[in-house]
């Protein structure tokens, strides 16, 4: 027993006086043993100590637990300090009661696994400072957890914990001036009871965390609120829940149009009214910087609004608007509609004709497939407005990195290759078959025009997929286009597609040069079909071509970094301009063409004929039956 004795006490011996900053060492004011620790008004007295510091510091605390009492009723001790004590587990109660004069507790780097009951402090100051950082055991924040610490201000400061929840009535009976909730990255919830019972908070910290929402109550006194790289919070709450809000820090640009909207609005609304002789000299007052911070409760008697401070701002990519800007959602609308149903239309039009297709119904119909998918990109980014409509900044960030804004840009990007390939394979074979009429042995076949094609698939898969795999994004702008030229990849990308359509135009227009040169020769009667043919193409093909080159005129010249017109002028260019092609094409090629109107008719016909002989069976069938219920007596007699 004796040896066992000898042996703790030589080794508290050594931890005791190792001087090691590793080591713990006993506060002079405190008394300590191998199992037990206190500082309390006794130990102070006893110490014979008349002066020491307003600070206490423990570090490196080798127990289990904090026992009761272990700060009790001490003197002029303003700070406590609970650090690097990671075999601590909990601090019972009453481990901090009386202690009158403290103003700030820190307790961090600690195996704590709950909070400490706190509430026998009884401050009686103004403001109480508690800090409670780097505790990753500390999983949740139970109900009542800072009742009782201060009637007065109380700043709470739990940063880079391990909570994962907050309960309802976590702050209750707290006037909370300061809440500092940021790098618990597994905080994902945030209940709307969580504030019930308190008043405040003022600041709000919820940085570095998972949360996906803020709570729609308990938030009306917030000012300031600081959300930064809290990727999770995507939508905000609605605008009255944090009416007062004077200064943001969050990590989305488009929730700042929200809280710009609401201030412009508000100022403009306070400015109408007649401010009260009283209201006017508080304002007077509050223009003083010293006065503004000194007594903020002079807003709730007369209500003014400063400026407004909200970071960071929306760039020249994302304005303060709705997805399409205003006035152009039914217009994409109409265009979405005729460009799917004239596009279907021609596909069935010619795949359900019984005729062969010839090489240049072939090329239409590569030409109405990529039509189609412009169609349906116009419909996805329409109804994402429609449904976003006055709040796409709860959206923004949603629908520009999510799948569906991939998937419409992706649509658009194929869409729009395939289409300025197609029309310049369309081109080039006209003006080859027109040139080389009398030559019958230079004739382009069928599997010459196919293999083609798949190149030119191949390629619009590639161009519409890079942005997807880094190369630009689609996530850039609202409408969905790879505008992203931040790295020399993403511009050598766009610089390099919108090149390729330039010189597509250009062999376009030579191939019509070619073209309108040999129509203009004297030529045989055989010759006369080909002639028509060239002509109505050329028409289509210039015109298709012509509404291009405004976008691409103005794409290259953003792409360059010497952007001539803003995001919200290039949306009413892009959605006029951009699909009128795709619009237009099928009726143009095919809807008001003669052959159409033949094979409609043909069509028409053969249905009609099915449906007599379908209606011819039906009415025989019911004749037979009653006449064999009708015969059935008769054999009888």
């Amino acid at each position: 027993m004796t040896s066992q004795v000898l042996g703790v006490m030589v080794t508290l011996f050594g931890v005791l006086n190792v001087p090691s900053n590793e080591a713990f060492r006993c506060p002079e004011i405190c008394c300590c043993t191998a199992f037990s620790f206190q500082c309390s008004n006794f130990t102070q007295l006893t110490k014979n100590r008349t002066s020491f510091g307003s600070i206490l510091e423990v570090r490196y605390l080798d127990l289990k637990e904090v026992p009761p009492h272990a700060f009790s009723g001490l003197s002029g001790i303003k700070k406590i300090l609970v650090s690097y004590s990671k075999h601590i587990t909990q601090i019972r109660t009453r481990a901090f009661f009386f202690i009158r004069d403290l103003n700030e507790m820190r307790i961090y780097n600690t195996g704590l696994m709950h909070l400490p009951d706190l509430s026998t402090i009884s401050f009686v100051g103004i403001v109480f400072f508690l800090s409670i950082e780097d505790n990753l055991a500390i999983t949740s924040v139970p109900a009542n957890s800072f009742c009782g610490i201060s009637k007065m201000i109380l700043d709470i400061n739990m940063v880079s914990c391990g909570i994962k929840e907050v309960n309802p009535f976590a702050f209750n009976g707290t006037n909370l001036r300061r809440l500092d909730l940021s790098h618990n990255r597994s905080l994902r919830k945030l209940p709307g009871d969580a504030f019930r019972g308190a008043t405040g908070p003022i600041y709000l910290d919820v940085s570095s965390t998972a949360l996906s929402l803020l709570p729609q109550t308990g938030l009306q006194q917030v000012k300031q609120l600081r959300a930064t790289s809290a990727f999770a919070l995507k939508r905000l709450p609605p605008l009255d829940t944090l009416a007062k809000m004077e200064k943001a820090n969050i990590t989305y640009p488009s929730h700042c149009c929200a809280f710009n909207s609401r201030y412009i609005k508000r100022r403009e609304e306070a400015k109408k009214k007649p401010l009260s002789p009283f209201c006017k000299k508080i304002q007077r007052l509050l223009k003083d910087s010293k006065v503004y911070h000194r007594h903020p409760e002079l807003h709730d008697f007369c209500p003014t609004y400063p400026d407004f401070q909200c970071m960071p701002q929306p760039d020249a990519f994302n304005p303060c608007e709705d997805l399409l800007g205003p006035n152009l959602g039914r217009f994409t609308w109409t265009i979405a509609i005729f460009t799917v149903s004239g596009n279907l239309s021609v596909l069935t039009h010619l795949l359900l004709a019984r005729r062969k297709l010839t090489i240049s119904q072939f090329l239409i119909c590569n030409l109405a497939l990529a039509d189609l998918c412009m169609g349906f990109y116009l419909m996805l980014i329409a109804f994402k407005d429609c449904d976003s409509r006055q709040e796409y900044y709860n959206y923004a960030t949603d629908w520009q990195t999510g799948p569906w804004c991939g998937v419409a840009g992706f649509l658009t990007m194929f869409s729009c290759e395939l289409s300025v390939y197609t029309l310049t394979v369309i081109g080039v074979e006209r003006c080859y078959t027109i040139v080389n009429a009398l030559d019958l042995n230079k004739r382009l076949c069928m599997h010459q025009v196919a293999s083609t094609m798949v190149a030119g698939w191949v390629f619009s898969l590639l161009v519409a997929l890079l942005p997807l795999f880094g190369v630009s994004s689609y996530s850039k702008v609202s409408i969905c286009l790879p505008m992203d030229i931040d790295t020399w990849a993403s511009q050598a990308y766009v610089v390099i597609v919108l090149s390729l359509n330039v010189l597509a135009f250009l062999l376009v227009c030579c191939c019509y040069g070619c073209i309108y040169r040999s129509v203009c020769k004297p030529k045989p009667v055989h010759r006369s079909s080909d002639t028509k043919l060239a002509k109505r193409m050329a028409v289509l093909i210039f015109t298709d071509f012509l509404c291009k080159a405004p976008i691409s005129f103005f794409a290259i010249s953003a792409s360059v970094r010497m952007p001539l017109i803003t995001v919200s002028h290039a949306k009413i260019v892009l959605v006029i301009f951009h699909p009128i092609n795709s619009f237009c094409n099928p009726f143009l090629y095919t809807i008001f063409t003669r052959g159409f109107r033949k094979e409609t008719g043909r069509l028409l016909h053969r249905c009609r004929g099915a449906l007599t002989v379908f209606k011819s069976h039906r009415p025989t069938l019911r004749i037979d039956q009653r006449a064999n219920i009708a015969t059935k007596p008769e054999s009888k007699v």
